[in-house]
């Protein structure tokens, strides 16, 4: 039984005339995704860890509206947003960090046409910093040392913001065999769920994007096939699952990886 976290809110610190030194963006998938839920309280636990003082909006937060922008909805895309705008500059807000891609890239690239300003940061980048920093110490590399890892670029994470040596920093700070696809970095596949696909069953075709994915990550015979981003690791899972392989082969977030390591999950 995972021990209780009490993880506080913008509105506990705008009550106390505090201000903490983030703000985590939790995401849809990280609130509501049984899995991916696993992975917010990795990150909150790492942050606890580490002594930052973070808050999250709770349920003032709000899609931002990345799916429906992607589906090409752009007025519901803009009501979401400016919801979000307003209630982010009702805190003062300036500093973001969210475990989502999808949240990153439509926050940092798409909400400053809508007034939106704020300095966004994705896990993968904050945990590389917290280790470079040394206030995350990973000598040992814990129970995942030696093991064969293979890492999945988000194609948000990736072509889009160009964020490709931060998530293979963090990993390789566990002292893994880290082994890459073929297809990676500024060349990976996306995992299939882009677009709003993930929303949908996808169209006839010789073989699902994802299937082709996981054989890739197969073919290396890894014991882990990390991510850094919800959508990425429901769909490499499906993968792992569709090919019975879950038995020897998991999908973990980099940052359970991180949290794991430092002895931070119980």
């Amino acid at each position: 039984m995972k021990r209780q976290i009490t993880v506080p809110t913008m509105a506990d610190y705008m009550a106390r005339g505090e201000m903490p030194e983030i703000l985590f963006w939790v995401g849809c998938a990280g609130a509501f995704d049984d899995r991916y839920k696993n992975v917010t309280r990795a990150f909150v636990r790492i942050l606890e860890h580490v002594g930052i003082k973070y808050a999250v909006l709770g349920l003032e937060e709000s899609c931002t509206g990345d799916p429906a922008k992607r589906a090409g909805n752009e007025f519901l895309f803009q009501m979401q947003a400016m919801t979000n705008i307003q209630v982010l500059d009702g805190y003062g807000i300036k500093k973001i960090v969210t475990a989502c891609p999808h949240c990153f890239n439509t926050i940092k690239n798409e909400y400053p046409a809508l007034g939106g300003n704020y300095e966004v940061i994705h896990h993968s980048t904050f945990l590389q910093q917290l280790i470079n920093e040394g206030k995350v110490r990973l000598a040992d590399g814990g129970s995942f040392k030696g093991k064969r890892i293979t890492f999945h670029d988000s194609c948000y994470l990736g072509r889009a913001n160009g964020i490709y040596e931060a998530p293979r920093e963090v990993i390789a700070a566990l002292d893994v065999d880290l082994v890459e696809m073929k297809r990676s970095r500024a060349n990976g596949l996306c995992c299939g769920a882009g677009g709003a696909q993930m929303w949908k069953e996808p169209e006839p075709g010789r073989k699902d994007i994802n299937i082709e994915r996981t054989e890739e990550a197969l073919a290396l015979e890894p014991a882990i096939i990390a991510s850094a981003c919800p959508f990425c690791m429901t769909m490499l899972s499906d993968g792992v699952k569709n090919k019975d392989r879950e038995q020897d082969v998991q999908v973990f977030d980099i940052a359970e990886l991180i949290a794991s390591a430092e002895g931070l999950n119980a």
